[in-house]
């Protein structure tokens, strides 16, 4: 089994014992995450979907911005902060990353409801160490609208074109400017870690060498090549 985690690594680089996986809604974080820590055996975080004033936002109903943005905020720190403990330490991989929450405030609160947010962030987020690594998952608004009619959830069908290209142009500017953590940038757009085990398998093997600072992965999937 491929088991990247250990204390001290080759040529004394540390080895992450926490990984966070982000990317834009349908990016693969979830799934990615689940086969990690399949693979190497850790300790999966997962983020909950089920936030229940989502479809009054993507309706565009009044307030629903603020209260779908402050209850993640609430769910990801609780997720974080209050998971049960393992039996033995060991590494640990989550499927979202909590700064990441900052993105959506900022596209989606006007100024009165983002004042009151950042007040909040501010407490939820004091002592909360970042991850060693994050995997920032890269994917076009065009692959997101096509990943987002496979998953035929009736809410995000609503999601308009340019919302999704201002979600996409966020992340990359905030993943520009990220050093809080060793960060691998994967383009995602002809990958598929779900279907296609040989582009997990790459992926695998990128992930036993060193990340260090802002890096990028971006192989053809062999089965776009062959296409």
């Amino acid at each position: 089994m491929i088991y990247p985690f250990r204390s001290q690594g080759w040529a004394g680089w540390t080895q992450p014992r926490s990984i966070a996986i982000e990317g834009p809604m349908r990016a693969g974080k979830s799934s990615l995450a689940a086969l990690l820590a399949h693979h190497w055996g850790a300790q999966r975080i997962a983020e909950r979907e089920d936030n229940p004033f989502l479809p009054y936002f993507y309706r565009g109903e009044a307030g629903a911005a603020f209260a779908a943005q402050m209850w993640f905020l609430e769910e990801r720190r609780r997720t974080l902060c209050v998971r049960p403990m393992p039996q033995e330490p060991g590494p640990v991989v989550a499927d979202f990353l909590l700064a990441k929450d900052k993105i959506y405030a900022n596209l989606n609160l006007n100024d009165e409801e983002l004042a009151a947010y950042n007040r909040r962030y501010a407490q939820v987020t004091q002592g909360l160490p970042a991850p060693d690594m994050v995997i920032y998952l890269q994917a076009s608004p065009r692959t997101l609208r096509s990943r987002i009619r496979s998953k035929g959830l009736r809410a995000e069908r609503r999601i308009a074109e340019d919302y999704l290209e201002q979600v996409v142009r966020a992340y990359e500017h905030f993943f520009f400017h990220y050093t809080a953590s060793n960060l691998l940038v994967v383009n995602t757009d002809t990958l598929d870690f779900v279907r296609n085990s040989g582009d997990l398998q790459r992926l695998l093997r990128r992930l036993r060498e060193p990340v260090r600072g802002t890096e990028y992965f971006a192989p053809v999937s062999a089965q776009a090549a062959s296409a």
